[in-house]
């Protein structure tokens, strides 16, 4: 991922002022989560603008809006969404969550790819440590701005590591925010799964457990991984 750019099928992606850039997570996020047919969509922490982008491609009825609190981000995601597509569709703001909850705005999903090293050695850079760490949003954080936001018959999505996602899961429900799908990742067959997707609503139900997502299978992407991210990725 060395490169200031990633192409994609539909849109490219220029990530160098941007501290994360794109990555398995991201793509798996953005081509899993749940989205409507219609209606506003909201990815939280948008960085590049990757997740948001790859949303506006799936559905072709939403305007998505990109939130994020570094302005190199911003301004690079704006850039990004002004090159593709889908400019009339994808808005790219810097705001806080916490600032856009006490607003009147609601969604009709949210999806978001969360800082989650919670318990690791902070890198030395700034931006950085704001992508990738708790530090600017924490998991209470993230979940009671997605229950205030997501309207009444919609649903988030994220993806989480394996250690996190009971806990995550527990911070919902006190928010009533109920599982209602989920898969996890595998490197390999032989691998323990590193990373769950998972797909919260507000009503309590029965959840769907997805057969696990394999990445790589005798040396080269799994026919899974191709068919979910086949729509962007140029193979």
């Amino acid at each position: 991922m060395g490169s200031p750019t990633f192409q994609f099928k539909q849109f490219t992606i220029a990530h160098d002022r941007c501290a994360m850039k794109v990555g398995t997570d991201g793509v798996l996020v953005g081509a899993w989560a749940e989205l409507p047919a219609t209606g506003k969509v909201l990815d939280i922490g948008t960085g590049s603008g990757l997740i948001a982008l790859m949303a506006a491609q799936r559905s072709p009825g939403i305007q998505v809006t990109g939130i994020d609190i570094v302005g190199e981000a911003v301004e690079q995601a704006r850039e990004n969404v002004a090159a593709s597509p889908f400019q009339s569709r994808v808005e790219v703001r810097l705001q806080y969550l916490q600032e856009l909850a006490a607003t009147s705005e609601r969604f009709d999903a949210i999806v978001c790819n969360p800082p989650f090293f919670e318990e690791s050695l902070l890198p030395p850079e700034a931006n950085r440590s704001l992508a990738r760490h708790v530090q600017s949003l924490s998991f209470e954080s993230l979940v009671a701005g997605t229950a205030t936001l997501l309207r009444e018959d919609g649903s988030f999505s994220t993806i989480l590591p394996t250690s996190a996602f009971d806990r995550f899961r527990q911070l919902c429900v006190i928010k009533g925010l109920f599982l209602k799908r989920y898969r996890t990742v595998q490197g390999t067959a032989r691998k323990a799964p590193k990373r769950v997707l998972a797909t919260f609503c507000r009503q309590l139900c029965s959840w769907e457990e997805e057969n696990p997502l394999i990445l790589n299978d005798n040396g080269g992407r799994s026919c899974d991984y191709a068919a979910l991210t086949g729509d962007f990725y140029l193979w």
